[in-house]
């Protein structure tokens, strides 16, 4: 079916995103796997071509709209062309709206010029050893000591964790246990106590670097606290919906692309002297996957819908993206299986499809978790 989601300005936009793609990305990129880093050179070229911070109003280099509509388009190209470890997403609809809403206006001047030229590259260092999903757990302390909060903690897989020049700092800054008292601290590049661990090696996402990160008597000034010193569960539930639906709006793109390229590989590749296509159990695959993909599509683009009218359901979110990305994880697999022993090499997108998506069911809130939301809508 034709989408109807998209106007041509949005168009214009995914052209600019696929030369983007073909020319400061795609020549790297298995430069970038084998080094398990991208160049800072690839996030300037974002800032240049109007990439970052589409959200970030104009007077501090934004793009100054709040459409959702272009960072699904970027969340779609991305995935189709299997860039996976240039994080944009990430900086942009996970990172960026913590930075727009609560940051004071000093904050604002001081760190949104750098984030839309590329320059400040962000992560947000919510997971520790000990709590991942249960951010109730979170151990990682800030004491407030006056004029600064002294931070002392660990956070592991964090993605931008060794390009990140600022880090929105999940740390508990009350005594109190479960969600209270949490606060966001922004620690940046160079404090004193703040420490970089390992780039972890990991089955897929390669060039997307995922650190460990440690805190020792690093003091926070008070100008870089986001918000209020207690409010930060509640920061971070009301940007969840939105981190949520990037996710799904990728893992759709994902599979549809998936269901394309082998479609296009079953209809070339010969067994028993015809094509595989020709095979019913191959076409009755290609038919329940595709099936799979445009009832999926169709509710992804009603959230996205929904979400620019700012009447996305954090329940819907999840929804979404529990829906959208256990679809993905699926389609990969059963693509893989089709393209038979050739979907094992590392030279066939199928292959590092399979590996780079299979996070995608865990961060940002594992499957199981998505089902305990959308459970606890529909019976508490």
């Amino acid at each position: 079916m034709q989408r109807d989601l998209f106007t041509d300005e949005h168009e214009d936009f995914r052209a600019t995103v696929r030369a983007y793609l073909a020319k400061e990305v795609l020549p790297h990129y298995d430069r970038w796997e084998k080094a398990g880093i991208v160049d800072r050179e690839a996030w300037r070229a974002a800032g240049r071509q109007g990439l970052l911070g589409l959200a970030v109003p104009e007077e501090y280099g934004g793009g100054g709209t709040a459409d959702f509509r272009y960072a699904a388009v970027l969340a779609e190209e991305f995935t189709r062309a299997g860039a996976s470890g240039l994080a944009l997403g990430l900086h942009n609809d996970i990172i960026g709206p913590y930075l727009t809403s609560l940051a004071t206006e000093e904050q604002k001047r001081r760190w949104l010029p750098g984030f839309c030229t590329g320059e400040l590259i962000t992560a947000i260092a919510m997971t520790e050893p000990g709590a991942g999903s249960d951010l109730q757990g979170i151990r990682t302390r800030a004491v407030d000591r006056g004029d600064h909060f002294l931070l002392n903690g660990a956070k592991t897989f964090i993605s931008n964790g060794i390009l990140a020049d600022l880090v929105v700092v999940v740390a508990r800054t009350t005594p109190e246990g479960g969600a209270h008292g949490l606060g966001l601290l922004v620690v940046e590049r160079g404090m004193p106590g703040f420490e970089r661990g390992r780039n972890l090696d990991k089955i897929g996402q390669k060039a997307q670097d995922t650190a460990e990160l440690f805190f020792q008597d690093v003091r926070v000034p008070k100008r870089n606290l986001l918000g209020e010193p207690d409010q930060g569960f509640l920061y971070l539930m009301r940007n969840l919906a939105q981190e949520r639906l990037t996710i799904a709006a990728a893992a759709i793109a994902g599979a549809e692309h998936l269901v394309e390229i082998t479609t296009a590989y079953v209809k070339q590749r010969e067994a028993f002297g015809r094509p595989l296509a020709k095979l019913q159990h191959v076409r009755f695959e290609i038919a329940e996957l595709a099936t799979e993909c445009a009832v999926t599509r169709a509710f992804v683009d009603r959230c996205i819908t929904e979400h620019n009218r700012c009447a996305l359901t954090p329940a819907d979110a999840s929804m979404a993206k529990w829906w959208a990305t256990e679809l993905q994880k699926r389609t990969a697999d059963r693509c893989l299986q089709l393209h038979g022993g050739y979907g094992y090499m590392a030279e066939y997108p199928v292959a590092r499809a399979f590996t780079d998506g299979r996070i995608q069911t865990i961060y940002g809130g594992t499957t199981e978790i998505m089902k305990e939301i959308v459970g606890r809508s529909l019976l508490d």
